[in-house]
């Protein structure tokens, strides 16, 4: 019951952000365009690896809380606009996860659980001064809400005797590869043959950072897992492949941006 409240108020934040993000059209059209090439080539990577299995959707989703958090390690070190970036595709990858479950997974929603991810998720896209409950619900999710729910349907029930097995194997290389890969592809073929351009004190080495801390997911992931997965095996490979994921992404990410500090720009 707790996990449900819990996942229940992490998809109202969503939904907010969600119709903030629609506020801003114009910055939010090449973090968005980047996010689906984070979601596409992970997803194609895992179907490669791993036929039949619908452990394809778990790798797509970005975790914005984990990211962002990870973020803040390097402070001041990183450029702005990289966060605002990042943050960006985050909600955007939020918003087409919603999609992917609303139309590939329909019919394993159950009644409640529908409720807590889609309808909470409707919810928040809906409620008045947005604003304002993000800027309160935002630090709850990040320092307690999200802990909280890694801690219960992540963290208690690792079993690390599957960590080489073909489906923990496959979630990491499709989201510590395809992340980067996908994101950082979609944003060079984006800004080299469309008008769009990244902003101006963003620079595409700085994407690929990105990129990288991009493939830090674990609570949509783990929701996800938990509709659509029908045996226990699953279920653990997944959730040892997606904590074996971030600790890599965010490690990657963080050496990686490191060489590039907002104070040599």
């Amino acid at each position: 019951m707790l996990s449900q409240f819990l996942t229940f108020i992490f998809f109202i934040l969503i939904g907010l952000e969600i119709r903030q993000g629609l506020d801003r059209p114009k910055q939010a059209v090449l973090p968005a365009i980047c996010a689906l090439g984070g979601m596409a080539l992970p997803a194609i990577i895992f179907k490669v690896l791993v036929t039949g299995s619908n452990a394809w959707a778990v790798a797509m989703p970005t975790d914005v809380a984990l990211a962002i958090g990870a973020l803040s390690i390097l402070g001041k070190r990183v450029n702005p606009a990289v966060r605002l970036f990042l943050l960006t595709l985050a909600v955007a990858d939020d918003f087409f996860s919603l999609v992917i479950i609303g139309i590939f997974f329909r019919q394993d929603l159950h009644i409640a659980s529908a409720i807590y991810t889609l309808g909470a998720a409707a919810i928040g896209f809906v409620l008045p001064k947005r604003a304002v409950l993000i800027k309160y619900l935002s630090p709850s999710a990040t320092f307690l809400i999200i802990p909280l729910y890694i801690f219960i349907n992540l963290l208690t029930k690792l079993d690390f005797s599957v960590s080489t097995e073909k489906i923990s194997v496959s979630v990491v290389i499709a989201r510590v590869v395809g992340k980067v890969i996908g994101i950082s592809l979609f944003a060079l073929l984006a800004t080299k043959y469309t008008k769009l351009q990244l902003p101006q004190s963003l620079e595409l080495k700085e994407i690929i950072g990105v990129g990288f801390l991009a493939g830090m997911g674990l609570t949509v992931s783990i929701v996800i897992a938990e509709i659509t997965l029908q045996t226990h095996s699953e279920l653990a490979q997944v959730r040892m492949g997606l904590f074996f994921a971030a600790l890599i992404s965010g490690a990657l990410g963080l050496a990686w941006l490191r060489r590039f500090p907002a104070s040599l720009k």
